[in-house]
């Protein structure tokens, strides 16, 4: 069964770095996109960066020339650098893949159970 699961979240002072990694296990075929989403209180789920198969990214405007997507095909792995955080950056990050599961015709959404990132002095 394919399990996607994050890690590197937590507490860090505004200016701050934390780097987020999310890997996906299980028998996978193909990844297609892989996307991190966050979550604040009270706000709807917003998709902060996407990276494509071939590598083109995508960044919402808040976030452009902070945060880096990145990805280890080999290691079914994406990763998130994020420097310069900023209060406004505290949420629940979500990783999601699009991706095939071994024995599957069809790209499926996955997602991981969230990791807190939480910006504060």
């Amino acid at each position: 069964q394919v399990q996607l699961v994050e890690s590197g979240g937590g507490l860090v002072q505004p200016g701050g770095s934390l780097r987020l990694s999310c890997a996906a296990s299980g028998g996978i075929s193909s990844i297609n996109a892989m996307n991190w989403y966050r979550q604040a209180p009270g706000l709807q789920r917003e998709l902060v960066a996407s990276i494509s198969r071939d590598g083109n990214t995508h960044y919402i405007n808040s976030v452009k020339g902070r945060f880096t997507i990145s990805k280890d095909n080999a290691k079914n792995t994406a990763y998130l650098q994020m420097n310069n955080l900023k209060p406004e950056d505290t949420a629940v990050y979500y990783c999601n893949f699009a991706l095939m599961a071994s024995g599957s015709y069809y790209y499926w959404d996955y997602w991981g159970r969230g990791t807190q990132v939480t910006v504060s002095s």
